[in-house]
């Protein structure tokens, strides 16, 4: 009886193992930069049946008005959670670097700390910031992105043996997309040696994207006072932000996310879409080795 039990168990075992949803890794420098970026993209996946995992690499700390750095963490780290769970994000993993600051890490201990966590969840796709996109004002979705990318370079191989030993060998996500934050690809920018533009029509998504956008409470009272400020130095009428309710708040951030998202739509025929640098194989379609695996290569024995 024993033996039939644990026949039935290796037979069902990898039947389990296939059964096992499709996962990915969306890196972000803070909690709302990929919600702003790549929302609906997310809330797509999320849909498909996706375990969509969010490493956030620094606190958010600095993103606020008349709060002091913890107090701000801790307001954007709850606003953060909202809006990954609109959005149908399975975990988001926070790495709590400073904002601010990631210039100061080391970038072997920021691309180790992704790759303990992509070891772990095994993605079949990583989004990141691109960090070969021009003019970018925020230095964090750089050293971010840069990490991001160099963690797919070395994952699959033996590197970080002490990893392998504990238990987490290497792996290498067959597919990545990097993404811009904040505005539209300019044309030819971004993405690194083969990397093809992608683009993903989120207009079905885009009420979730907004709802995750509005969760973004502390951030968006930033920016709309921010704003206040700016037009009211210009000598231009304040409209709505005229009184800074929480609906004027909420509505002035989703109106700057319909604006990206439209711009990106634009470009491909649709009402809103994202847009990305993508490495991976198009359905169907077999790549050759590289010439400089090719000329080193040996049959098998």
């Amino acid at each position: 009886m024993g033996s039939l039990r644990n026949i039935c168990v290796s037979l069902l075992l990898p039947a389990l193992a296939a059964a096992e949803p499709p996962s990915a890794v969306v890196v972000s420098a803070g909690g709302g930069d990929y919600v702003r970026a790549i929302g609906g993209t997310v809330a797509r996946l999320a849909a498909d049946g996706f375990k969509v995992y969010v490493i956030q690499i620094a606190n958010d700390e600095k993103n606020s008005v008349r709060l002091g750095p913890a107090e701000t963490r801790l307001a954007n780290d709850a606003d953060a959670a909202r809006a990954a769970q609109a959005l149908g994000v399975t975990e988001l993993f926070s790495l709590n670097h400073k904002s601010g600051e990631l210039g100061q890490v080391s970038s072997n201990e920021l691309r180790n700390q992704i790759t303990v966590l992509i070891r772990t969840w095994k993605p079949q796709k990583l989004f990141f910031p691109d960090p070969y996109v021009h003019y970018t004002p925020e230095w964090d979705q750089f050293f971010t992105g840069r990490a991001a990318e160099e963690t797919n370079y070395s994952n699959s191989g033996s590197f970080l043996y002490e990893f392998a030993r504990a238990g987490l060998k290497g792996y290498g996500v067959p597919e990545t997309y990097y993404y811009a934050v904040g505005r539209p690809y300019r044309p030819g920018e971004g993405g690194h040696n083969g990397a093809r533009m992608e683009r993903f029509d989120v207009t079905p998504l885009m009420a979730r994207k907004r709802a995750a956008v509005a969760e973004l409470r502390t951030a968006n009272r930033a920016y709309a006072e921010q704003t206040r400020a700016r037009l009211a130095l210009a000598s231009r009428p304040l409209g709505r932000l005229a009184e800074l309710t929480e609906a004027a708040v909420a509505d002035l951030a989703i109106a700057w996310v319909d604006e990206l998202s439209a711009a990106v739509g634009a470009r491909y025929g649709f009402a809103f879409a994202e847009e990305f640098n993508y490495h991976g194989a198009a359905p169907g379609e077999k790549r050759p080795l590289p010439p400089w695996i090719q000329e080193r290569a040996r049959p098998a024995r």
